[in-house]
């Protein structure tokens, strides 16, 4: 009865908040962000997830009437939501202050990494695979932090939100070099054909981004130079709004197109393989690992008679000239294996699932 209540409780207030999103700025000559028309009814709100999932799961003609029961995968032994809620800037702020401080006279590079979808592990394994090549053969211990969605870490890592991730970045920006060091910021979760990611975890109710969202977190760092990696269907509708002389942009798919290899039995996705843990196990240069990446999954995508995916990248000389001092300023460690934390099917043994 009293999950009942906070759930409802959750949906009334999210309602406030948009009805006063939508009434107020008319009312006072502002002039709101409008959502995507496909999400203009309820975007903080199950709608938006239950959208998405339909479209995921190929279902568009019930993307409209999905009625989905919230808060099946909230672990019993976990906080409140609400206890949740509150938490998530003390968290954020722990996790910053435990961050090393950059070396000086070097360029660093910090990793923020952000699994977006509570509903599948492979997110979560993805991002803490990420962080460990980075910390570990890029010699970045202690220079990574993780925003994650998924209910076996709602305790250990700040939630995967946009407003945390802004806080992080903000935070990681306050504490380097803004001119000379370089944020890597890599999302992975699902992501929808009008170029939304999907954030969630049930019940909380977490706003969807959009690319001029991440594009204005970025901006707000004044952080110089950047490489945004984005695991996601459709993410190359990421690419034009991020892109910069001094941003190295990397997304698993073309704007127009799917990607493959996440589900609930799926370890890793296929981008995340072929682009971390065979490209960077290979190469230190993230432009080169890109490159075999993208070859690598064009033979899968064949094998398994997919249509491509695409990969996309966006470049520029003068990041990747900063990229260049920061890999000639480490020390390259050994590979790194990807250990999936249980037993799962490899992108050999199953067939490959859209993102």
């Amino acid at each position: 009865m009293l999950r009942r209540l906070f759930l409802l409780c959750v949906v009334f207030c999210a309602s406030a908040v948009l009805v006063y999103t939508v009434l107020v700025p008319a009312r006072t000559g502002a002039s709101p962000k409008a959502p995507p028309s496909s999400l203009a009814p309820a975007q903080n709100l199950d709608a938006a997830k239950a959208y998405l999932r339909a479209i995921f799961d190929g279902d568009s003609d019930d993307a409209n009437n999905a009625d989905e029961e919230v808060g099946d995968s909230w672990p019993a032994d976990a906080k409140t939501p609400e206890q949740v809620i509150y938490a998530q800037q003390a968290m954020v702020a722990d996790a910053v202050a435990k961050l090393a401080p950059p070396t000086p006279g070097k360029v660093n590079l910090y990793l923020l990494g952000f699994a977006g979808d509570g509903e599948e592990n492979v997110f979560r394994n993805e991002v803490e695979y990420v962080a460990k090549l980075f910390d570990q053969r890029f010699d970045g211990s202690g220079h990574s932090l993780i925003l994650a969605n998924n209910p076996d870490t709602l305790a250990r890592y700040p939630l995967a939100s946009l407003s945390n991730l802004e806080l992080a970045a903000d935070a990681i920006a306050a504490k380097i070099d803004r001119d000379r060091d370089i944020l890597l910021l890599f999302l992975t979760t699902h992501g929808s054909p009008d170029h939304l990611l999907y954030v969630s975890m049930d019940p909380l109710p977490l706003d969807q981004i959009a690319p001029e969202d991440l594009a204005e977190v970025l901006a707000k760092t004044r952080v110089r130079y950047k490489v945004v990696v984005i695991s996601a269907c459709y993410s190359g509708g990421f690419v034009a709004a991020l892109k910069s002389p001094t941003t190295l942009v990397i997304t698993a798919a073309r704007k127009d197109r799917s990607s493959f290899g996440c589900g609930t039995d799926s370890p890793i996705t296929d981008f995340g393989r072929a682009f971390f843990v065979d490209g960077l196990n290979q190469t230190g240069s993230l432009t080169s690992a890109f490159a075999a990446a993208s070859k690598l999954i064009d033979q899968w995508e064949t094998r398994d008679d997919e249509k491509h995916s695409y990969p996309q990248m966006a470049s520029a000389t003068p990041i990747e000239a900063q990229l260049d001092r920061w890999r000639r300023a480490i020390r390259l460690g050994p590979p790194v294996p990807f250990k999936p934390p249980s037993k799962a099917l490899t992108p050999t043994d199953e067939t490959p699932r859209e993102q």
